[in-house]
């Protein structure tokens, strides 16, 4: 599904620095790091929107400079806060999912009888059928993160992108929309799932492996049992942590040093 090899993106500076990484069929990814670690130069590389400077990828067998990127990009669905921003507000639910098969922001034209059965059954997929007719602008957050996500599957992409799609949700709406993942994950036919954040607490038991980033560097790649650890996220986020688990999920707890006043 990905295959990346050696990695290298300068800009004014080395943003990215000897990646490897490779995602197979069936495995469910989280790129996992702090604020600055590389994950959004990576997202933005692997789509085609930053070059590299020396390495390569492969994405669903095609490689970047002998593939046409556009074309690949219909194979890839990608859900972040900056499709969110651009959505009309009078777009219903339903158009927002139909605009997707066009790879277009704000859906103009007739929809079609085929794009509307299509789109019904997404929001079925999806979990959203009952806010169809809303407006964008009325829709909770979590609402239009499943609308965005329903968005990139009418391409039947092969891979689905997650650019901290969390952000932004309260509790109990993040724990929602979390398990509506997961429910996503198992289904027959489900894309491979690639989730970007800096949560631990949102890696859930559909999520089978972690790539962790430092310094725009890899730390560790691998099965997540193997990759989470306290040892390597003390080192992934600067500074010493506890990792707990419970019921297949994880939390971070930040350990200080106790400050001795004479």
């Amino acid at each position: 599904m990905i295959d990346i090899r050696g990695l290298r993106v300068e800009r004014e500076a080395v943003v990215l620095d000897g990646i490897e990484w490779t995602v197979r069929r069936g495995e469910h990814w989280v790129i996992l790091g702090a604020n600055g670690s590389g994950k959004t130069s990576l997202l933005s590389t692997l789509t085609g929107y930053m070059p590299l400077t020396a390495g390569s990828i492969a994405v669903l067998g095609e490689t970047y400079g002998s593939a046409d990127w556009r074309e690949l990009r219909k194979r890839v669905g990608i859900v972040s806060s900056s499709i969110n921003q651009l959505m009309a507000g009078h777009e219903n639910a339903l158009e927002a999912i139909v605009s997707g098969r066009h790879a277009m922001i704000g859906m103009w034209g007739e929809v079609s009888a085929e794009e509307r059965a299509q789109a019904l059954k997404i929001l079925r997929q999806v979990e959203a059928e009952v806010i169809r007719d809303r407006p964008w602008r009325v829709l909770s957050q979590g609402e239009r993160q499943r609308v965005l996500i329903g968005r990139a599957l009418m391409t039947r992409p092969e891979l689905l992108i997650l650019d901290e799609p969390c952000a932004g949700l309260d509790p109990v709406a993040r724990e929602s929309f979390l398990e509506f993942l997961n429910r996503l994950a198992r289904r027959r036919g489900a894309p491979t799932l690639v989730l970007v954040t800096h949560h631990v607490e949102e890696i859930t038991a559909a999520f089978s492996h972690v790539l962790l980033l430092r310094e725009g560097r890899v730390l560790a790649a691998g099965p997540k049992a193997a990759v989470l650890t306290g040892k390597a996220l003390s080192r992934a986020f600067g500074a010493p942590v506890r990792l707990r688990q419970s019921r297949g999920r994880h939390a971070l707890e930040i350990h200080r040093r106790r400050r001795v006043v004479i």
